[in-house]
């Protein structure tokens, strides 16, 4: 089955066919470095990311280009806030965003641009739209976009521009009314005092939001692209004025594909710093291991809305753990396995596994279902569990592992842990231990026991030996 996108353009699921065979054009809108990224924030990032890896698992060639935007009210609140210029403020934060998207697990991207290295190209596109006759410059240097000159504007939120135009009229009274229609949006604004600012012939002033991103995706991807993506509050206006630039300035479709993931909530409720239902990705990273947020963020199909909620993080940590349990059973059993064929039951015990890949591919393939895609790992891992044995071939044991291993790591889910040292003196003491059982001498195998627990190691009898993990 070839992959379907649901596309937010046709509102409706479209076969996946790219601009040039064998490879993808992607962009996906990133955050605005004023602070630690936030829950709402990651599960863009990890929807995405699952995206780009299934299209790599198959063999795509994915040129995955997310901004960081450098230059905002915000970012200049924060370092007027401090003392400091905005690029220590916009670099320390795109520093932290990234040690979050490390332990979220998350592919970096093949280019990463921020806003304020790109002035050049954005200065270049407007000045083409005002010469094509889609912006104009004001009396006080803001550029603005002729939105009406744009006849398909709202083809992407669905839009009509009438509607637009009856809610708007209040802009006309707000100080915006050098604007030829109150619908026109900004490509280009003065500076204030204390601002960064770059020259242009309008005025000394920086770029509007949207430019930027329309800017950056056709430098690094070019002027069409196969998929454009982000939360569905970017559609509009942001996104519908990302078509209106590119389109008018180049003359050609911007994107084929619009994906855009739903909000995720708290506990039933928005998510707000108001409403003291805010965290950050670094808060949750101080309860659990980011790859929980990650299991949790893709236990629900990316277009659904997602509820955050502690019962629900610490079910994700359980369906993580199971996994991980798995493949860590099969690494004990392949320590001690015999380096034999596979017997004719095997095979076919593996061929029955490989029906678990066909699911998930499945899943994957219609619109990218995390949540169907997943269960099929656990049906897989179910399957696992009965039949690895510790009689079973190392062949055998390698293959169901390197199944659970290979579907997880689409996801980006890593369940391969390494192994872990153990300090001298741990060892020792569960090398003792196992001497002390066999002499019936229980007293001091419980008390070396409590002494591991004590240390954060728990000890697990199994019929194929003593097996341990961290508390």
């Amino acid at each position: 089955m070839s992959i379907q996108i649901y596309n937010t353009l046709s509102k409706r699921k479209e076969e996946f066919k790219p601009l040039e065979p064998g490879k993808v054009k992607m962009y996906v809108c990133g955050p605005t470095v004023y602070n630690l990224i936030h829950i709402g924030n990651a599960r863009p990032m990890i929807v995405f990311d699952t995206v780009r890896r299934y299209m790599e698992y198959k063999g795509y060639e994915v040129n995955y280009v997310s901004n960081f935007t450098d230059v905002d009210d915000k970012i200049i609140k924060k370092a007027n806030e401090e003392g400091v210029e905005p690029s220590v403020i916009s670099e320390r934060y795109i520093a932290e965003c990234k040690k979050d998207m490390e332990g979220m697990n998350i592919k970096p991207a093949t280019k990463n641009p921020k806003a304020t290295e790109e002035i050049g190209g954005m200065l270049d596109m407007i000045q083409t739209l005002i010469d094509k006759g889609h912006a104009y410059p004001a009396a006080d240097g803001t550029v603005y976009f002729r939105t009406r000159s744009f006849k398909d504007y709202g083809k992407l939120s669905h839009k009509n521009l009438d509607d637009l135009q009856g809610g708007n009229r209040s802009l006309l009274v707000s100080g915006e009314d050098q604007k030829e229609d109150p619908l026109d949006f900004v490509l280009w604004k003065p500076k204030k005092e204390g601002e960064p600012y770059w020259d242009s012939c309008w005025c000394q002033g920086r770029p509007g939001w949207h430019i930027e991103c329309s800017v950056m995706s056709k430098r690094y991807l070019g002027e069409e692209i196969d998929i454009h993506a982000g939360g569905e509050d970017l559609i509009f206006p942001h996104h519908e004025n990302e078509i209106a630039q590119s389109e008018a300035a180049n003359d050609k479709p911007f994107a084929r594909y619009w994906m855009h993931n739903a909000f995720l909530n708290i506990d039933n409720r928005k998510m707000s710093k108001s409403l003291g239902n805010f965290f950050t990705v670094r808060e949750i990273s101080e309860k659990y291991d980011l790859q929980v947020l990650r299991f949790f963020m893709l236990s629900a199909h990316y277009r659904s809305p997602l509820n955050f909620s502690a019962d629900l993080m610490e079910a994700a940590k359980n369906g993580y753990e199971r996994i991980v349990t798995s493949v860590d059973n099969l690494k004990f059993l392949l320590e001690k396995a015999a380096d034999a064929e596979m017997s004719e039951e095997e095979k076919q015990l593996v061929t029955e596994a490989q029906g678990f890949e066909t699911k998930f591919d499945e899943a994957m393939d219609d619109d990218f279902n995390t949540a169907d895609a997943l269960a099929a790992i656990f049906e897989l891992v179910k399957f696992v569990n009965s039949n690895a044995k510790a009689d079973s071939s190392k062949a055998f044991l390698e293959a169901l592992k390197q199944e659970i291993v290979t579907l997880s790591d689409i996801c980006g889910l890593i369940v391969d842990k390494k192994a872990e040292m153990l300090d001298s003196d741990i060892e020792a003491l569960i090398e003792e231990r196992q001497p002390a059982r066999k002499a019936k001498n229980f007293a001091r195998a419980d008390e070396i026991r409590d002494e591991l627990l004590a240390k954060g190691i728990v000890l697990e009898d199994t019929r194929e030996g003593v097996k341990w993990k961290r508390a």
